[in-house]
């Protein structure tokens, strides 16, 4: 999903990554985005922030409105949950809540640079966009959620259930995010994650 941009936004970033997708540690940068969950109730909105080292979902926030609130609160949540060093890229579409007065705020307040996608270049944002599609392919289709709630828990289950602590990424030597951050810090864990990390 690509937020809808601003008449007239307050902040638009640089494109900081430039499509380079790869750190080489925790909370170095992050990327950030929106999608949408039909219910029977309305559409359910869901931001999150995704660490590009280690693909975990670090920060998430759901709502029935896609208001810059949404993306405050996954930002606000990856951060207490990191308490990232100063300087975290944090990077997103160019969207209405992206480039308002309170997101930029937040960032500045937590030393956060941030870094915005071309205009209309979806393929800026990837690795956000390649993680909403596995969410929605796990998850919402071929599901009929009756309400946002219920659609919410199944996503909330997912995410910190399965997919940080158990689903594995062919990008991380067949890892999941979790063990992939343990081999980092030196936790006894498969070689294969040895080898990644250590070249």
């Amino acid at each position: 999903m690509t937020t809808k941009q601003s008449a007239k936004p307050f902040f638009v970033a640089p494109n900081l990554l430039n499509q380079n997708f790869t750190t080489t540690a925790p909370n170095q940068a992050w990327v950030s985005d929106i999608t949408y969950v039909p219910t029977a109730q309305g559409w359910l909105y869901v931001a999150t922030v995704v660490d590009l080292f280690s693909r975990k979902v670090v920060g998430m926030a759901m709502s029935q409105r896609i208001k810059t609130d949404l993306v405050l609160r996954a930002l606000l949540q990856a951060v207490k949950r990191r308490s990232p060093p100063a300087g975290l890229i944090v990077h997103s579409d160019r969207g209405s809540q992206y480039t308002s007065r309170a997101y930029h705020k937040l960032a500045q307040k937590n030393k956060i640079q941030l870094s915005m996608s071309g205009k209309g270049c979806c393929y800026d944002n990837a690795v956000a966009e390649s993680f909403f599609h596995t969410l929605k392919v796990a998850v919402v289709h071929g599901e009929k959620f009756e309400t946002r709630n219920q659609a919410m828990r199944c996503i909330f289950s997912y995410v910190e259930g399965f997919y940080n602590r158990k689903r594995m990424h062919s990008t991380l030597g067949y890892l999941s995010p979790d063990e992939f951050e343990k081999a980092y810090h030196n936790q006894p864990i498969h070689p294969i994650a040895n080898c990644l990390l250590n070249g």
